[in-house]
């Protein structure tokens, strides 16, 4: 992907432009139940796995020796989350430095179709006591206005842990974002409605390994 991309930093991840027209979805294996819902492939399932085993050794840099709860938001970020996981914990047998790790899943509903709405529902997170004085990561698939992260944010903040870093696989250029992002982030994107690697639309895609953009006759198939 090395000509999707413009840049590479720390604070942004991989930034994909805007005029990224994505692969021609007849290049990859996708499930025959999805022919003609998918405009095209945006991220490879490749990709992704690289960019999470280097956001894995980027936390295993900055945290390692720490005790750490990964609060997985679902459903959309178990895919991320595991295979983030897998990641730290392959870095911690193979290091002299390791991090004890449990993990916690909480739930959060936003969107409804294409559109995310104001109605957030927080889902497993109403007793999170065992978060006080802990190392937090909070791991989510996107971050598109930002609205959503910071409220969950300042929900674990009246925890009280000692620390909470984000790790965000996609991170979504958007208009009227309140700027609150992961600290670790895999790409940032163009405000492309996508699907796949577990994330959905209306709980369908989440069985696709590629990161993919939903057609508008995908949009219209689904749509409830």
């Amino acid at each position: 992907m090395a000509d999707v991309v413009s840049k590479t930093a720390l604070d942004c991840g991989i930034v994909i432009e805007d005029d990224w027209p994505g692969y021609n979805i007849d290049l990859f294996s996708s499930p025959t139940h999805y022919s003609g819902d998918l405009e095209c492939v945006y991220i490879p399932h490749g990709v992704i796995m690289d960019r999470t085993e280097r956001l894995a050794r980027n936390i295993m840099d900055d945290l390692g020796d720490h005790d750490l709860v990964v609060l997985c938001v679902l459903k959309g970020g178990y895919q991320f989350s595991a295979d983030l996981v897998e990641g730290i914990k392959t870095l911690s047998r193979n290091s002299n430095r390791s991090i004890p790790m449990r993990v916690h899943f909480i739930r959060l509903k936003s969107y409804l179709n294409d559109q995310s709405t104001e109605d957030l529902q927080i889902i497993g997170a109403e007793d999170l006591s065992f978060l006080n004085g802990k190392n937090v990561l909070i791991v989510e698939a996107i971050v598109d206005t930002g609205n959503t992260l910071k409220m969950l944010l300042k929900h674990v903040e009246g925890f009280r842990p000692k620390m909470i870093k984000v790790a965000g696989l996609l991170v979504k250029r958007v208009p009227h974002s309140v700027a609150c992002l992961p600290d670790y982030v895999g790409f940032e994107i163009p405000n492309r409605f996508v699907v796949g690697y577990a994330l959905d639309y209306n709980e369908y895609f989440r069985d696709l390994d590629h990161i993919c953009v939903l057609s508008e006759s995908g949009k219209m198939k689904y749509k409830i």
